[in-house]
């Protein structure tokens, strides 16, 4: 078989890339990560030298990141009203700077390369996880589109999530890749009394994974709480626009009243208004409500403190006395400006409501309310794992209030609704995430969808749901169990290359 150019190489690597796209919601093909990936390590291990692993790294990140978040481009251009080259660009180098995680896996697997078995199943997928976790922390992290995801719910290896979380399963995933390269690698070449116990670990960790997804880590208060998911559908255009304010106002008050259970929940920034604002006669008509119920609702709204700085809020009202949940984790140029003297003129042009909210505390204490104590995340908080384990196990439910409608009829709802999967796994608690377009849902304990709104209409979703008590070991050490185990592969490898033949 001739030699493929470098060019044909790219162009596979990129496409591998984009293919990957297909393991994650809403197509949830999960076995087609593993095969892409591994066909990556293959082509890494035909390359020519560390750089031209890197090169092919590159390319699959580009094409990676390039069909998985291409939404970015519609939030900057068709919502944010940057011009469509410039939009074009930016995202362009948004999947550019990913793709860099790859890239680097791609030229440590041939600059450290060490036996073909430890270096695929054990090394590379060691090196490439923990580059994953730092593109979920650098930069205030952005990490979207984790291969761990593709895993969630449906496949043997979400059995681990409740133990070793999201990083944790993309180290599996990684290895698997790597023993389907390292089989391809050895062919029949190998004596199989020799190599047998490398594929016999990987089928025993999936055995194992089946395994673990009936074990429940978590168990039920003994109480049960009816909850009211509310999807306003207000469209991005429209939503803040003062002539719109009172149809807006309007339609939640009907929305809310429509809602007879003892815990309703409004999407992030629901009223599009500072709650000091916001006229006293409906806030008393929510509370009112609520109390009726014997319950409370959850609103999604902007505060603004005396002091001029405002937050990124959802607030109580009901029965309970009003508390407050402030988001801390903001999202770069669209709620704070990174590099304000450098990026500062070129953000402010953005349409973009509210630029620089100011972050809520991280230590931030569960809601009491409707007799559940809730962990309330806003919008992509709940990428975050380690971030959302910090308000438990006191907690019993987790919520989740986002507007995704910043992207448009793409795929990153659903995305963000297989991201919650992954958090009711790891905690071993129901999430309930309110939108204000979709994907509304109900995700249980065992990161199965009981119940989900249709996108782009309005809509309450009412369940009944429970509250949990307990800590899945996820819990009580967050990303330390997996991060530990590949610094603990990275070590045994180097010593097996520095150990005299």
């Amino acid at each position: 078989m001739p030699a493929l150019s470098r060019t044909a190489q790219w162009a596979i690597a990129a496409t591998l890339g984009a293919a990957t796209v297909l393991g994650y919601a809403p197509f949830a093909l999960f076995p087609l990560p593993l095969l892409s990936f591994a066909a990556l390590f293959l082509l890494w291990q035909r390359a020519a030298g560390a750089r031209d692993a890197a090169h092919l790294g590159f390319a699959f990140g580009l094409g990676w990141f390039g069909a998985g978040v291409s939404w970015v481009y519609v939030s900057l251009h068709v919502f944010g009203a940057m011009p469509a080259l410039l939009a074009a660009a930016v995202t362009l180098l948004f999947c550019a700077y990913l793709a860099l995680s790859p890239a680097i896996a791609g030229y440590l697997s041939r600059r450290f390369a060490v036996a073909p078995a430890l270096n695929w199943i054990v090394f590379v997928p060691a090196v490439f996880t923990l580059l994953e976790w730092l593109r979920g922390w650098l930069f205030t992290g952005f990490p979207w589109l984790n291969p761990g995801y593709t895993q969630v719910p449906a496949s043997p290896l979400a059995g681990y999530a409740a133990l070793l979380g999201v990083h944790g399963i993309a180290l599996l995933a990684f290895a698997t890749a790597g023993a389907l390269c390292w089989l391809w690698i050895t062919g029949l070449r190998a004596n199989w009394r020799e190599r047998w116990p490398w594929p016999a670990a990987v089928v025993a960790v999936w055995i194992a994974g089946a395994g673990l997804q009936t074990v429940a880590w978590t168990e039920a208060t003994g109480t049960r709480v009816t909850v009211s998911l509310l999807q306003g559908n207000i469209e991005q255009d429209m939503k803040w626009r003062d002539d719109q304010l009172r149809a807006t106002l309007d339609r939640y008050l009907q929305l809310v009243r429509a809602s007879d259970s003892r815990l309703i929940i409004l999407p992030e920034t629901a009223l599009p208004m500072f709650l000091r604002d916001v006229p006293v006669r409906y806030l008393e008509a929510l509370t009112a409500h609520a109390r009726g119920n014997y319950g409370d609702v959850l609103i999604g709204i902007p505060e603004r403190l005396p002091n001029g700085d405002y937050y990124n809020s959802v607030v109580s009202a009901g029965s309970a006395e009003r508390q407050t949940y402030r988001k801390s984790h903001l999202v770069p140029f669209g709620e704070f400006i990174p590099l304000r003297p450098l990026l500062g003129t070129l953000v402010s042009k953005l349409a973009i409501p509210l630029q620089d909210f100011a972050r809520g505390a991280t230590d931030q204490q569960p809601l009491a309310v409707a007799g559940e104590r809730v962990a309330v995340n806003i919008c992509y908080e709940d990428a975050f794992g380690e971030e959302i384990i910090r308000q438990l196990p006191q907690a019993t439910l987790l919520v989740n209030v986002s507007n995704v409608a910043w992207f448009g009829r793409s795929i990153a709802p659903q995305q963000h609704l297989q991201i919650a999967q992954m958090r009711a796994l790891e905690t071993g608690r129901y999430m309930l995430r309110a939108t204000n377009t979709g994907m509304t849902a109900i995700v249980n304990p065992q990161g199965r969808i009981e119940a989900v709104a249709p996108e782009f209409e309005q809509a309450i979703l009412t369940r009944t749901v429970a509250g949990m008590r307990g800590a899945t070991p996820y819990v009580r050490w967050g990303n330390t169990a997996a991060l530990a185990l590949c610094l603990i592969a990275i070590a045994l490898v180097f010593f097996k290359r520095r150990r005299p033949a």
